[in-house]
Formats: C-alpha cells, structure tokens, sequence
C-alpha cells in the first residue's frame, strides 16, 4: 500500500522516494536527470522537486559534488508506513 501524501506533497514527490527506494531490488542513487527517466516526470519537474525533499530530510546526497541523491532514513520510514504524512508538515 502507498503512503499517503503530506499536504504539501504531490504524486511527484512520492514517485521520487520510490523509485530511489527500487522495492524489492537494491536501492538507487540517481542524479534528477536518472530519476525522470525511469518515471513518467519531466527532468525540470524532478529537478524542482528533489531539493524540498532534502530539505524535509526525505532524501540526502549521496555525492553533492555531483549532485546524486538517495533515500535517507526518515524517507525509507516514510515509505515503510512507520512515519506518518503529518509528521512531515512544518
């Protein structure tokens, strides 16, 4: 079952922490430009929305020089249902 969505969420968000999550595989470290295409979201639109889920601490970089991301710890209790949507509201 997905998580359901913080109010300040959108599918987008919730689409990026999947697929950086690869259920069932070994996570992904992607750049934006990797995570858009393996989703149906335009580079801009991931590129847009990576930086707020840093800044909620969903995901962090993995090489900020070259600007690679993957789930951190507080994104993967999200995912797996042990932190709640209204716990991620400023």
């Amino acid at each position: 079952m997905r998580p359901k969505l913080a109010s300040w969420m959108t599918p987008v968000d919730r689409d990026i922490l999947e697929r950086l999550e690869n259920s069932g595989n070994r996570e992904l470290v992607l750049t934006p430009a990797m995570i858009a295409e393996n989703t149906d979201w335009k580079h801009q639109t991931v590129r847009e929305h990576v930086p707020i889920l840093r800044e909620k601490g969903l995901v962090e970089y993995y090489d900020e020089d070259r600007g690679i991301y993957r789930l951190s710890d507080r994104g993967r209790a999200y995912l797996d249902g042990q932190l709640e949507p209204e716990s991620l509201e400023d």
